[in-house]
């Protein structure tokens, strides 16, 4: 009995698969821990740091989950039941400059993951998704219920187009259960300081950037608009800790264990904060200061973005639990034991 995590060695999923060691070992269960990552975004490394955390060692295969041979050689080695599908690319601003390629990736991965799914009998899946897919035009905070369409970007449609997949293969096997996780903006680290966000070359989300920009790798930090229709003209998101969000995938596993069909909830906190909010937090938090500039506003992102999560409480029995001085100090810290 195993469960597969694709990409599972990127930033949420080796929260996940730390969280999920850490679940089974309290609970006294023997389930494996197969991690599939291509190291497109991620390290090798993390592997190790996974095991230093947990003291077990999840077996690793690199490899890319759109290859139909190395996923069909990986589930005729492992007694997969349950998958958590974090594979794909996930950059909102290089999704409008390379739609061709998040659409090749991000779909290809997820048709292959479902066809070998379907041929080995695997009947759990939990999607990765993302509050993208919620239509610019929207009352804010985001219900599951809100219609998800018009989408402002390719990585957006991906996640809708990918969730529309979902649907479909779970209404054409009733004996399958799919849970659809719509992520927020996860940011923090581990509180160990072994795991946390790492990309490679300039990063594209706000919280690497203003901690690469603390420890002196980058001059300063560009804030994209400061025209919005928000309290301070910047962009409003719901920032939620990646440890939290890592329980998140914990609870809707149980969830799945006990449920056919598809279920879709929010993973966020319900509280909206602006990028100044977050710059000004993080100094706050760890006394440095951030000098930024105001920049045009990115291609694809929208004014204001924060979720409802009764649902999730109400059925995972999930909420969140860490707050804002929590991720900017955890975050810092990981930046921190990578530039020493």
């Amino acid at each position: 009995m195993a469960v597969l995590l694709t990409g599972g060695a990127g930033f949420i999923g080796s929260h996940t698969a730390v969280a999920l060691m850490e679940t089974w070992k309290q609970r006294g269960k023997k389930e494996q821990l197969v991690i599939v990552d291509n190291l497109y975004n991620a390290q090798a490394e993390v592997i190790d740091r996974i095991t230093a955390i947990t003291g077990t060692r999840p077996a690793f295969v690199q490899a890319d989950v759109a290859d139909r041979d190395a996923m069909e050689t990986l589930f005729n080695t492992y007694e997969i039941t349950a998958v958590i599908h974090f594979a794909g690319y996930k950059a909102v601003g290089e999704s409008v400059s390379k739609p061709v390629a998040y659409y090749r990736n991000n779909l290809d991965t997820t048709l292959t993951l479902l066809e070998t799914m379907a041929r080995h009998g695997c009947k759990q899946l939990i999607f990765s998704s993302s509050a993208t897919v919620y239509s610019v035009g929207d009352k804010v905070p985001f219900t599951e219920e809100t219609k998800e369409l018009g989408c402002t970007n390719p990585y957006g449609w991906t996640k809708y187009m990918i969730e529309q997949i979902l649907r479909d293969t779970a209404a054409a096997h009733p004996d399958m259960s799919v849970v659809l996780l719509r992520y927020f903006n996860p940011i923090g680290a581990h509180p160990s300081g072994l795991i946390g966000e790492r990309p490679n070359g300039i990063p594209n989300n706000l919280m690497p950037y203003i901690t690469q920009v603390a420890a002196g790798i980058r001059p300063k930090l560009s804030v994209f608009g400061n025209d919005y229709p928000t309290p301070d003209g910047t962009g409003v998101r719901d920032y939620i800790h990646v440890v939290d969000l890592a329980k998140g995938h914990v609870a809707a596993l149980d969830y799945a264990e006990g449920h056919t069909g598809c279920e879709v909830f929010n993973l966020g906190t319900g509280v909206g904060y602006s990028v100044l909010d977050i710059v000004h937090a993080f100094e706050q938090a760890n006394g440095i200061h951030i000098p930024y500039e105001i920049a045009p506003r990115r291609p694809g992102d929208i004014a204001s973005c924060y979720a409802a999560t009764d649902k999730a409480k109400k059925l995972l029995g999930w909420q969140a639990e860490y707050n804002l001085a929590d991720m900017c100090r955890d975050s810092w810290n990981w930046q921190k034991s990578i530039s020493e």
